[in-house]
């Protein structure tokens, strides 16, 4: 099929484009360079195609065209191939991503990655390997895929090195887990990530390696010496291994509760916002079906680098449900501070109040939630989370009436007691002398149940 463009304006156009293209010759055509060849390829034009395939030859001696010379006008800017890029990289399609940047590079000739694309692909690649390598248990290779690549140990990322610390602990390597954690307390500016880290750290430290750590976050944060002395007091009394005092103590083996044995602190469930944020566009719609089906690890890749309000606020409920905690702080801080609604920053306030829990920050937690005006359903999960903190805690200290009062109040607010909660109210009365109310409360649980824990506990009743 030939074309209707006359040769009289099929020359005109030829000569009007060679000329403007004349003054910056290159060793390739550009887009503009090629429009006419373009144009007659698409048109079928055969003759005209290659008359101006010869003028672009002997325009540009270096340059080959294709075989397909119709891939010539499917050319795009680079920029669209960028953007998919980091699309790919966001959605944890690593491997396509790097596919497509090898293509963009040899599809746009002087065409090479940002630097900050690069950074944020090895980062996220590293973050794949450290990952696989941590739910294998391989501390080695955590490791060393760490020293590699530094930036999974920033900050943002403490988890990693917590997880990091875990692992080495596992392996024997106390030392070096303690050179993990050292390494966030000397590195991070926020107090959350240094009282967090020295909570975790106090299982692995002796009394002297423990002094030394708080003298480091000191050092690091001295604007917050109170918070740390407190920290410090609760932590060292909880390490006290005074023998009882008192007969009724005394009692035979498992007689109370070991610190292994006691009920892990109250942990919030997994969540996600009551009141969703408003607002729409593509994005964040993906965002937000990822979160709805609990594909907690597609919402956090979708959102990575996010700055918008929005964004920030779906990002936060993720990596919450993800155990990361400490980003999910962060990332509530805007919607909590009213940006996005008084709906919206309630519920940001409650998802504050169940990381700074799921960190073990009680008292935080109690803090903001009394100044918050929760729902009913929000307040109910919130204190009964508290409670259960309090009386693990109180045990731990040995203030076994405190402990008691909580437990009791727990269960006035939902209505039971989970088994492991009742089975250490148990032993607290039983190291307040209180045998028979101790053996009332064993044997009521060994009826509904009977366990090695609830045989030991009535033995040491009697």
């Amino acid at each position: 099929m030939r074309s209707d463009l006359t040769p009289l304006r099929a020359l005109t156009l030829a000569l009007l484009l060679a000329a403007g293209s004349a003054m910056a010759q290159g060793s390739a055509p550009v887009a503009q360079d090629l429009e006419a060849l373009n144009y007659y390829v698409s048109s079928g034009d055969d003759r005209a195609a290659a008359a101006e395939l010869r003028r672009l030859r002997a325009q540009f001696p270096e340059w080959t065209p294709p075989s397909d010379l119709t891939t010539l006008g499917r050319q795009r800017s680079p920029a669209a191939e960028v953007d998919r890029i980091y699309r790919q990289i966001a959605a944890g399609e690593l491997a396509e991503a790097r596919r497509s940047i090898d293509e963009t590079t040899r599809s746009f000739a002087g065409w090479t990655p940002p630097a900050e694309m690069t950074r944020l692909l090895e980062t996220a690649e590293a973050q794949v390997a450290f990952d696989a390598a941590a739910d294998a248990g391989n501390a080695p290779a955590a490791v060393e895929i760490a020293r590699r690549n530094p930036a999974i140990l920033r900050c943002d990322r403490v988890n990693n090195a917590w997880r990091l610390a875990e692992l080495q602990v596992a392996a024997g390597q106390r030392a070096a887990a303690l050179q993990s954690y050292r390494g966030v307390i000397a590195s991070c500016s926020g107090l959350p990530e240094v009282t967090a880290t020295l909570e975790k750290a106090e299982a692995a430290a002796t009394d002297e390696e423990l002094a030394e750590l708080f003298r480091l976050a000191n050092a690091q944060l001295p604007g917050s010496a109170s918070a740390l002395t407190a920290l410090e007091t609760r932590l060292r009394a909880g390490r006290g291994d005074a023998p009882p005092s008192t007969a009724a103590e005394r009692t035979p083996p498992r007689a109370t509760i070991s610190d292994g044995d006691l009920p892990a602190a109250g942990r919030p469930r997994r969540a996600g916002a009551s009141t969703p944020s408003r607002g729409g566009g593509a994005a964040i719609a993906s965002v937000r079906a990822a979160a709805q089906r609990g594909d907690w690890r597609t919402c956090a890749s979708l959102t990575t680098g996010a700055t918008s309000n929005e964004m920030l606020y779906e990002r936060a409920w993720c990596v919450y449900n993800l155990d990361r905690p400490l980003e999910a702080l962060s990332a509530f801080e805007p919607a909590a501070s009213g940006r996005l609604g008084a709906e919206v920053a309630r519920d940001a306030r409650f998802g504050k109040s169940l990381a700074f829990l799921a960190l073990e920050m009680t008292e935080e937690a109690a803090r903001l939630a009394a100044a918050t005006d929760l729902t009913e359903q929000q307040r109910r999960e919130v204190e009964a989370i508290i409670l259960d903190q309090r009386a693990v805690r109180a045990y731990r200290l040995k203030e076994y009436r405190r402990a008691i009062a909580f437990l009791d109040a727990y269960e006035d607010l939902t209505g039971g007691l989970r088994r492991d909660l009742a089975i250490m109210r148990g032993y607290a009365w039983l190291n307040l002398g209180k045998r028979s109310e101790a053996k009332r409360i064993f044997t009521e649980l060994n009826d509904q149940l009977a366990t090695p824990e609830t045989r030991a506990a009535l033995n040491a009743s009697r």
